[in-house]
């Protein structure tokens, strides 16, 4: 929502600044709340407005802490930046022109290269359950711990931002970005070279998910510096690099597999991550510098009934979600619903209509609320799971694979926009982001691994893919549903609300 990207601290930079609208008593004269509702101007503010300050719709009532101390310095940061502390005053978000696009642009070969990745696992699975795998003999590796592999990675991705985050409010941003795609490109020629579990294991899970976990929360929050009433669609097509890296890399590994062999496709992966990732490395820059370091843990979050409800909320719904994105390919493979070659693109599928569904509804929710495009998204993902236990074409299976890559674009897409809306003191938005990425990191521990720990209870020597799908579809709507309860706690019942 552009209306929060907007610290409510930045009113001492306004405040500090010549020409602030302030009345007699020092406090800023239009103040609005953290919804971004404005309230009625005082009689300072119709005199003569200062060109510097914002629009009465985008500001925020200073923290009652900050009013406290009106001489201090700036304590808030960039809204919704995973990772921001405080920030020094600074003219106000460009909201375009090319040094702020091509901050899009590196953005976009982050996610690329990060989330692309973890949405490229489905196919190593069900490379890794073949009997061409580079485990023998095959089928010597189960699915649940073939699985942990993609769920470490994605682990690591998420709990990188508790580290990079406090580094990225040191000014640590390039260092960041260099270290980081040392990792994922080193940890991919690391993996062309395993022959046994463990080494896949520490490459692709350990090596090649910190090297993303490095770059991924400071290339989310560097966009709050360039962006506030376009904060919505910037953040939406940086976010599509990672459907469009989930197209191009499963493609990339199944083309050249049978051709150049196992160990030079996947450097071929890893050559391709070190060309897109240069993007960044040269053009990515900080614009606001750090102040004041925020804390590593907010432990007044644990009292906040809203944001506590809205993680769990999410972290039921990855779990589901995870279930899909490492099996879908290989179900396909396993039930002869689909042939060899058809299995591996099944993934790309997904991630191409996925695209859409992470920048459509990030502009969305600019005028709807986030609330109201995650929780239809959350209920039709656990819906087409469970549909998944009545699917027996191929047909079926491209046309869920096209529907659930969709909608569950809202679970990348939105999570942060809502921790925005959450969040009533912006100078706490940080911690709280990065807590809760890294709360739901655990999630994706669960539902790869307990998808395939169910997924072999049969005792038949087949698979429970009943069971698995009923698994992943229960935790969905169980998401759906905890979605539902905090939009009518915080908002009301009242379908035509904003939230």
């Amino acid at each position: 929502m552009a209306s929060t990207t907007l610290s409510p601290n930045s009113a001492f930079a306004e405040r500090n600044t010549p020409g602030a609208l302030t009345d007699k008593g020092g406090n800023i004269s239009d103040q609005s709340t953290a919804t971004g509702i404005p309230s009625p101007p005082s009689r300072a503010s119709s005199e003569k407005p200062s060109p510097l300050a914002a629009p009465p719709a985008a500001t925020f009532a200073a923290a009652p802490d900050a009013e406290k101390q009106p001489t201090g310095p700036p304590t808030g940061g960039p809204s919704g930046a995973p990772g921001s502390g405080a920030w020094n005053s600074g003219p106000p978000p460009p909201n375009g022109g090319l040094a702020a696009w091509l901050q899009v642009a590196s953005a976009f070969f982050i996610f690329f290269n990060t989330w692309g990745l973890l949405n490229t696992f489905g196919i190593f699975q069900t490379y890794y359950e073949s009997s061409s795998s580079i485990f023998q003999p095959p089928g010597s590796v189960s699915s649940s711990n073939i699985s942990w592999i993609g769920s470490i990675q994605s682990f690591m991705v998420l709990l990188g931002g508790l580290v990079s985050g406090p580094l990225y409010d040191r000014g640590y941003l390039k260092h960041l970005i260099l270290v980081g795609a040392f990792g994922v490109v080193f940890g991919h020629m690391m993996l062309s070279l395993a022959k046994k579990y463990y080494q896949a294991l520490l490459a692709q899970g350990f090596v090649v998910g910190l090297g993303a976990g490095m770059m991924f929360t400071p290339g989310v929050a560097v966009l709050q510096g360039y962006f506030s009433t376009k904060i919505g669609l910037a953040t939406g097509l940086a976010a599509a690099g990672s459907s469009f890296g989930g197209v191009v890399y499963p493609i990339v590994f199944y083309r050249l597999i049978d051709r150049i062999g196992y160990g030079w496709s996947v450097r071929v992966i890893g050559f391709i991550a070190l060309a897109s990732l240069a993007v960044p490395v040269v053009f990515l820059k900080q614009r606001s510098k750090p102040g004041k370091v925020r804390a590593f843990v907010d432990f007044t979050a644990f009292t906040d009934g809203p944001y506590v409800l809205f993680t769990l909320g999410c972290f039921v719904g990855f779990i589901g979600l995870y279930t899909m994105l490492f099996y879908l390919s290989f179900f396909g493979l396993d039930t002869s619903a689909t042939d060899p070659a058809m299995a591996f693109y099944i993934v790309p599928i997904l991630n191409a209509a996925s695209m859409f569904g992470r920048t459509l509804p990030n502009w969305l929710s600019d005028k709807a609320g986030p609330f109201n495009i995650l929780i239809p998204g959350a209920l039709v993902c656990g819906a087409l799971t469970l549909a998944m236990m009545g699917v027996k074409s191929l047909g079926a299976i491209i046309v869920i694979a096209i529907l659930f890559g969709f909608f569950s674009g809202v679970f990348i897409a939105l999570p942060t926009v809502c921790y925005i809306v959450l969040t009533k003191d912006k100078s706490r938005l940080g911690s709280r982001i990065g807590m809760g990425y890294a709360f739901l990191g655990l999630a994706t521990l669960i539902g790869g691994p307990g998808g395939g720990a169910i997924l072999q209870q049969t005792g038949h020597g087949g698979h429970n893919w009943t069971g698995m799908w009923t698994f992943g579809g229960v935790m969905l709507l169980a998401s759906g549903t905890l979605f539902m309860v905090l939009r009518g706690w915080k908002f009301g019942v009242k379908l035509t609300t904003k939230a």
